[in-house]
């Protein structure tokens, strides 16, 4: 997209609005996972919000102090760059082998829509959720990936059966949520035991 219209470079608050306008195509993004009454699949932006609200209500249960707001920020750009990417199946791991390279690039455009203050800071937002090395980022990334694993189980584990998914892919995806909360994670633990002996996931 053109940072120029007519002729005339963009101003600040236009570069702005570019790149809100292109966050709405975020609510298109269909996910694999279905909301926890089991009626539809969500999209991302649902996702981001969700997960928003969770840092907000949850932060007690980080493993270190965090930034709300920061870690807020963090979750609200985070999936952004599936606008371009798409949202790939944690679980499919042959869509997983170039999840990295396709969202590397989307994020270079769709932050690159931003004035350049702004890009970078949301730029390094980005990698920060990515590198999972910040208090912020590893409770950002506990949420992440605690609200499908309680959505599927609401929804009576309908993506898991769909998808055939075991307890063992499901735990691998899980484990950080430890590095973030361990409360999170016993709770997980325990959703995921329940699973199996509801027959939501293959043993």
């Amino acid at each position: 997209m053109s940072a120029v219209l007519g002729g005339e470079p963009l101003s600040r608050f236009q570069l702005q609005s570019v790149f809100v306008q292109e966050a709405d195509q975020l609510k298109g993004v269909v996910r694999r996972n279905y909301i926890c009454d089991g009626d539809r699949l969500e999209n991302t932006a649902e996702h981001s919000w969700h997960l928003a609200l969770m840092v907000m209500t949850l932060a007690e249960h980080a493993n270190q102090p965090i930034n709300i707001f920061k870690t807020i920020q963090m979750l609200l750009i985070h999936d952004l760059v599936e606008i371009d990417a798409g949202d790939t199946y944690c679980h499919d791991l042959a869509a997983n082998q170039d999840k990295a390279e396709r969202e590397e690039k989307a994020a270079d455009r769709i932050f690159g829509l931003l004035p350049e203050d702004q890009s970078q800071t949301y730029y390094q937002l980005w990698q920060e959720f990515e590198a999972r090395v910040t208090p912020e980022s590893r409770f950002a990334n506990a949420v992440d990936r605690f609200l499908p694993l309680t959505q599927n189980m609401a929804a009576g584990g309908i993506a898991w059966r769909h998808n055939r998914v075991s307890k063992a892919q499901v735990m691998v995806r899980c484990r950080p949520i430890e590095d973030g909360s361990v409360t999170l994670w016993h709770q997980a633990e325990s959703i995921i035991d329940q699973a199996v002996d509801k027959g939501y996931l293959a043993t």
